[in-house]
């Protein structure tokens, strides 16, 4: 895959490209280019967390409409690893704040809106702070940075701890605290580890993730800047997210001035594999009602 477009036989067909941003190896998932609004979906910070694995089903489904684009963080699944890492997370954030906006430089982007997951989320907050003119509106999933990451869950603590004991069936029970209902989850949580396993004991994707969760992550932005932040956005949560609790998004929707929130009962912290044909549906509505 990398350095090379995967062929599409249409504009829905996802694509993944490597491209060079601010120097830097990114890897780009994307459909529906050519459309005249772009969405940057950006993942959430498990192990095995990516842009394909977090939004595979999203880009197809909403390619019709929006140009879909999905990059790996840097630090994550294809994109470059740093060596060394840095060592403090305002870097990784740098990094990742930076190579958004370098992003939609290189491919002639003017503005964009955004979904968030969990990590992505608190990363999106960062970026309409930063750079509002290129931003219209954001969708928010189990988005970090709330008031639950100054004592973090024991879900979240277990999952940042990762690597001290990894295993594909460590994984697969990880995961299982992501979702409401393992029975009733479409999907069979042990392949869905076992797939993403190999890619998580790569070196590099080891050293990055144990360098990006060494210390305090320092995602919440103050109150005095969520305030500031005026773009339409969607918070969307899982009434029974084990991660980032609900009571974050009802924090941020007493915050932000423009904030809605959507809330889906017995859901846990995949709401976009848990309900992906709602979740989309949702999506389309919010980016396509006029400004």
């Amino acid at each position: 895959m990398k350095g090379d477009v995967v062929a599409a036989t249409d504009a829905a067909t996802p694509t993944h490209e490597e491209l060079s941003i601010g120097g830097r190896a990114v890897m780009v998932h994307r459909a529906g280019a050519g459309n005249d609004r772009a969405l940057v979906f950006l993942h959430g910070g498990g192990p095995g967390a990516s842009g394909w694995s977090n939004w595979q089903h999203a880009l197809p489904a909403l390619a019709s409409r929006y140009d879909c684009i999905a990059p790996d963080f840097i630090g994550f699944g294809q994109s470059e690893h740093p060596d060394p890492a840095p060592g403090d997370p305002r870097a990784w954030n740098r990094l990742r704040i930076d190579m958004v906006v370098g992003l939609l430089d290189e491919l002639g982007i003017e503005r964009a809106s955004l979904i968030g997951n969990s990590l992505g989320g608190a990363i999106s907050l960062h970026l309409m702070m930063e750079a509002p003119e290129r931003f219209e509106r954001a969708v928010l999933m189990g988005t970090a940075g709330g008031p639950s990451s100054h004592a973090p869950r024991q879900e979240v603590i277990k999952m940042v701890s990762f690597y001290a004991d990894p295993s594909p069936e460590a994984l697969a029970r990880l995961y299982s605290w992501f979702v409401y209902d393992v029975d009733q989850f479409n999907g069979d949580l042990g392949e869905i580890a076992r797939d993403r396993f190999e890619q998580t004991m790569r070196p590099e994707v080891r050293r990055s993730y144990e360098a990006m969760f060494a210390g305090p992550l320092m995602l919440a932005l103050p109150e005095s800047a969520l305030r500031r932040i005026r773009q339409p956005i969607l918070l969307v949560h899982g009434s029974d997210d084990s991660v980032n609790p609900l009571e974050d998004s009802v924090y941020f929707l007493r915050t932000l001035p423009n904030a809605g929130l959507h809330v889906f009962p017995r859901c846990g912290h995949w709401t976009q594999l848990e309900y992906p044909e709602k979740f989309h549906n949702l999506l389309d509505q919010f980016f396509s009602d006029e400004l």
